[in-house]
């Protein structure tokens, strides 16, 4: 299939185009796509049956396939179909259900799903001589596989799960400076007054202001199961400490520790867009922010139920210790056209986990002793 509607128009596709893809036997799968996989402009990723455990992280290189290099990497080979656990310093790749034909001129790039990078569980897709994590170019044909590495909670995964999510994307249609100036201005994507903008996108910041409640959370080690399709089954003291105040140099992250923050803006993103959250200039400290990069339309947007949502942060310090201070920037925001608008919006009646969020954590935890006295 090529679709005439985008020959002239780049940009992300939206969930009824992805549907199409579908239809043309351009996505498949052994087992029927369910419908709540397409999201408004990203469609969701099942594991498959067959998992391996690894020696390393790989790239199969050109004209290699995965499997030609798991013969030479995989350790053991596990069945997901009743269930396993994946244990943290480990390195799992699983076959997933979807493979893909591609038309020549559509591209795909998968991103964790919210929840999974909330869980610190580190993913990435890769393909049949690939030589990038993530990246699908235009007119791949053939299978997928997800890279699975838990770094904090051990977790509990089956076929069927979904840990990932895919975009396709048409040429490129990347907001310039002067474009998300304007759009700022109509729509607010962001509630700072003037915001920082760049050709990187707008800036995003840490919010770490004293006042009543939580600030965020720091990961707790040594801990139970988390089964990635039970949501509000463990409870939150049991996984995480809730960080209540800062001192008056900032928060000290300890190196190799995880922490859920959020960020002092409110996004919105508006029905013609998507958007993206990349790492700041690594120059600028020594920590990583922000597994799960996808924002679809309608996020935080007031029409779909939203008035604004914080973006939350994954935060994990590198080699040394490392000091985040009240409004420091930590990432910043892509912004895309959608080749059009979309049929369907983040949070207009999809069952949303993250619509009009604060400070949250992922969904399989309870709410009721989140924040605490």
């Amino acid at each position: 299939m090529q679709p005439s509607h985008i020959d002239a128009v780049c940009g992300i596709l939206p969930g009824h185009r992805i549907r199409a893809l579908v239809e043309g036997g351009h996505v498949r799968a052994a087992t029927e796509i369910a419908p709540d996989q397409i999201q408004p402009a990203s469609l969701d990723l099942r594991l498959g049956r067959r998992a391996w455990r690894v020696r390393a992280s790989f790239l199969p290189g050109r004209d290699v396939s995965v499997h030609q290099r798991l013969d030479a990497l995989a350790l053991h080979q596990i069945d997901l179909e009743p269930g396993a656990v994946l244990e943290t310093g480990c390195v799992y790749l699983v076959e997933l259900l979807e493979r893909l034909a591609l038309p020549p001129s559509i591209a795909a790039a998968a991103n964790p799903k919210s929840s999974t990078g909330r869980l610190d569980v580190f993913t990435r897709v890769i393909a049949d001589g690939m030589r990038a994590f993530d990246q699908i170019p235009a007119g791949y044909d053939g299978p997928l596989y997800l890279e699975i590495s838990p770094r904090t909670f051990p977790i509990l995964v089956r076929a069927g799960s979904r840990l990932s999510q895919l975009r396709f994307r048409f040429g490129s249609a990347v907001l310039t400076e002067d474009e998300l100036a304007r759009l700022q201005a109509a729509q607010r994507l962001v509630d700072t007054p003037e915001p920082d903008l760049g050709s990187g996108g707008i800036a995003v910041s840490i919010d770490l202001a004293p006042r009543d409640g939580v600030v965020g959370y720091r990961a707790k080690r040594h801990t139970g199961l988390v089964d990635v399709d039970q949501r509000a089954a463990c409870d939150v003291l049991d996984f995480w400490e809730p960080i209540r105040r800062v001192g008056k140099v900032g928060l000290v992250l300890d190196p190799d520790e995880f922490y859920i923050l959020a960020s002092k803006e409110a996004v919105q993103v508006p029905p013609a867009f998507a958007a993206e959250m990349v790492p700041f200039d690594p120059l600028v400290g020594e920590f990583r922010v922000h597994y799960a990069g996808f924002f679809d339309p309608g996020f935080g947007w007031a029409a779909a139920g939203g008035a604004g949502a914080r973006a939350v942060l994954e935060v994990r310090s590198r080699e040394v210790p490392f000091i985040l201070e009240d409004g420091q920037i930590v990432g910043r925001l892509i912004y895309e056209r959608l080749t059009e608008p979309p049929q369907t919006l983040y949070g207009a009646g999809l069952g949303s986990n993250y619509q009009a969020q604060g400070l949250k954590l992922s969904k399989h935890f309870k709410t009721d002793v989140a924040a605490g006295p």
